[in-house]
This record gives structure tokens, sequence and C-alpha cells, in this order.
């Protein structure tokens, strides 16, 4: 498999040292594991997952701290790793890039997180000391990943991810009863008393990456703002996007999810929603300009024709060029495109005479900086501002989750963003979905 392949070539290559946390765990053995055992949710091969009892983690470095996991979630970029989309997996590999829990160990230099107290992490691992750490852009850490290939691909690197493949790290992730924090007192935020693990655990990524999208791609007070995806971080970007001023929101999308948003949106805001089922209804919904702002919160690897299909088949492209033509003809002249949704490489027929003409600014969001918005985010939570669980539709359990991805990656039972419960996890919280067992 491609994927597996281009690991075997970065490890042929070897990484590039740039990395002050060991790199590639991504699983645990005799030499990184205890003995004892825990369910994990490891990759097997494409679209293929499997729930395993594999060896905890244990202390490795003296900045590591280990979580027992209380709760955890499947985001839809975890679906590139199920589809092999994203490249360097290796069999046995432990997803899942959003968790929070109790520390359950501490290494010996971890001096701020204490063993006992309830933690979300952030789904990148910082330094907390470089150029970017500094500015609290830790999604751009240059210590905490050493991939050759990246740097070769990108021009630069990424922090270091959980549960994101070897191209980011090669870290263990947490859609798993323990999990291996490097770095703990850097990349862990307490948790206070009165916000539950349902609210919390979604600081991680997805609150942080749609609110990065709406003040990254600059959504002013009065625009009128077309969201590309309305799976959880596209919903959520309609909250922020509204809390900025927009006056109007159009999701782009097919069902289930534009039924979703419509039974869960803010009733003081309905006037402001538009959910059309076509591109071609963008101009007129916006005195015929089109929006002035765009929001793609797909993601690259969902060709819709035959041609894109094709290209990325043979290996001509690795991402369609689609929804991204699709929003830099829909926006106004002048207007502002924001990428979020990943794309892991190259793609053609990018329509760069109408950005260059029409004067489109197109805006790569990047992996959002989730050190930047966390304690933010949190107050707003604390306040009663916002509330994760609107975007939440299922509870589930860690031993499930093979089946839920299958289910998520369908779109069946209107699966729009899950909580992950394992034996550890506190009673519900209220608003929370009740458990589905699969």
């Amino acid at each position: 498999m491609a994927t597996q392949a281009a690991y075997a070539v970065e490890k042929a290559i070897g990484h590039d040292g740039s990395s002050i946390t060991q790199q590639d765990i991504s699983s645990f053995d005799g030499e990184t594991g205890k003995s004892e055992t825990m369910k994990a949710l490891c990759w097997m091969g494409k679209n293929s997952v499997e729930v395993r009892d594999v060896p905890r983690p244990k202390i490795i470095e003296p900045n590591d701290v280990i979580l027992k996991v209380t709760g955890s979630t499947v985001c839809g970029s975890d679906l590139h790793l199920y589809h092999g989309t994203v490249i360097q997996l290796s069999k046995g590999d432990i997803l899942g890039h959003e968790f929070c829990g109790i520390v359950d160990e501490v290494g010996s230099a971890v001096t701020k997180v204490q063993k006992g107290k309830r933690y979300v992490a952030s789904f990148q691992i910082a330094c907390g000391d470089c150029f970017f750490c500094k500015q609290k852009l830790s999604s751009q850490c240059e210590r905490t990943n050493s991939n050759t290939t990246e740097r070769a691909m990108y021009g630069g690197q990424t922090a270091g991810m959980f549960g994101y493949s070897h191209f980011t790290g090669g870290f263990a992730g947490g859609q798993a009863e323990y999990v291996r924090v490097p770095l703990g007192d850097v990349n862990l935020l307490e948790i206070p008393d009165g916000v539950p693990d349902e609210k919390a655990l979604y600081l991680s990524d997805v609150l942080a990456t749609s609110y990065n999208a709406v003040h990254d791609t600059a959504v002013f007070p009065g625009d009128q703002v077309a969201i590309f995806g309305a799976g959880p971080i596209g919903q959520m970007a309609g909250i922020f996007a509204v809390k900025a001023g927009a006056s109007k929101i159009i999701f782009v999308d097919t069902e289930p999810r534009l039924t979703f948003i419509r039974n869960h949106w803010p009733t003081d805001h309905a006037g402001k929603l538009e959910l059309p089922t076509v591109v071609s209804k963008l101009k007129d919904l916006c005195g015929g300009r089109g929006p002035d702002a765009a929001i793609e919160c797909a993601a690259g690897e969902y060709a819709k024709g035959w041609m894109h299909w094709l290209e990325m088949a043979v290996g001509a492209e690795t991402d369609t060029s689609e929804i991204i033509n699709e929003m830099i003809e829909g926006v106004r002249n002048f207007g502002r495109c924001g990428v979020t949704g990943v794309y892991v490489g190259y793609t053609n027929h990018f329509n760069i005479g109408a950005l260059m003409e029409r004067g489109i600014r197109l805006i790569g969001n990047g992996q959002a900086p989730v050190h930047k918005y966390w304690e933010e985010l949190l107050k707003m939570i604390q306040d009663g501002e916002l509330d994760p669980l609107q975007m939440v539709s299922h509870r589930v359990h860690v031993e499930d989750l093979d089946k839920v991805y299958v289910k998520f990656d369908k779109r069946e039972d209107n699966m729009q963003k899950v909580f992950v419960e394992t034996k550890f996890s506190l009673p519900a919280c209220a608003g929370s979905p009740k458990l589905t067992r699969y």
C-alpha cells in the first residue's frame, strides 16, 4: 500500500534530527509499553481499523504524562487516515488526536501537571519555547516533528500530532484507554470544576480549528459567509462567524448534514441561515455578487467529477481543486477564501486566473494553533457563551470505535460528532446524548 511504502521510504532516508522528543512511537511494545493491556483503536490498512488489546504506554521521557482517557472523539480528518489518503501510516498505529482524561503518571521533569487532575490535550505537540511556540502558534512548533518527507513536500514541517501518521511524527493517539503525552506541561490544559469532559474535550481540536478558520479568514461585521462542508468544523465555524457579526451564513453540503444544521442552529439567528443544495445559488443569495468570504471545511480527497477522480486514482494529483475553485468563483470580487479542510499535496486545474483577475484572497488557515485559543474558548464555555454539545449527536464506547468509523464514514444514523467514553469516564453530564452501543 502506498501509505505504508511512503513510511518505508522515510525510514530509509531518515529523520532530520530536529525533534526534541522521540519520534515514531505510534503504538507500544516491550520497550515503550507495560505488560498490562488496554483497548485501543488501531489502523490496520486502507478502510480497516480494529479495537485491539495492546500494551499500555509508560513514561519514556522525563517530560511525559500518562493520561487515563475519559473522553475522545472521531474527527472528519480521521477519515483521511481511514481511507489511506494521509501518507506514512503503519499497521497497528493507534489513532485519535482529540482527547481528555485524568493524569495517571507524570515524568520526573513535569512540574505543572498534577496526578489525579483532569486535563484536555491539544492535538498538536508543541515544545513551548521555539519561534512559533513563543507566539502561541503551536501547530507549527519547530521541535516536535523531524519528518524529512514533510519538509521536502511542504518546504517546512508542522508540529508533531497525536494519532496522525508518521508524517507528523508518529505519536500514538487517544482513541484508547491510556495515552502518552510528550512535553505534558506544555500540551495539557487543566479542566476546571464545573466544566464537564463532554464540553472540555472539544478544546483539543474542533473548537480551536473552527474558531481559527473564521478569524484567520477574517469575518467582519455584516459579512455574508459561505461555508463549504456542514460537518462539526463547518457547523461551529458558522457559530463563530455569527459571533463575529456575520449577517448571513450559507452552508454548502448535502443531506443529512443540512437538516442537522437546521435543527441545531440557534433560534435567535434563524434569519441568518441559508441552506442551498447547489453552489450556483451563492451569488443569487448575496445580491448577485457572491459572499464576502468562503471557508472550506470539507477536504481535498473527495472528487466530484470523473476527471479529478481519475487523476487522483492514478496519482496525477493528491487532492481535487473543485471546492477551492467553487469558492474562488463564488465569492465577490476581492472576496476571501479560507482553507481549513485537509489537503495533503498537489492539485490540478486550479483557477488561478479567477484568483488573480478578481483579486481573491486565498488563505491557508493551517493546522489550527490550539494553544493560541484554548483558554479563550474555555472561558466562553464557562461563561455560557459557547455550548459544544450543540454539535454532539452520539455518545459511544471505545470498544465500538471500529463500527463507529464505518457509520461515520457512510454518514449513517445522522452521526455528526461523537463523544467516546471509556471505563474511566465520569457520569454523563446534562445534555449529553445517551450511550449507543454497536
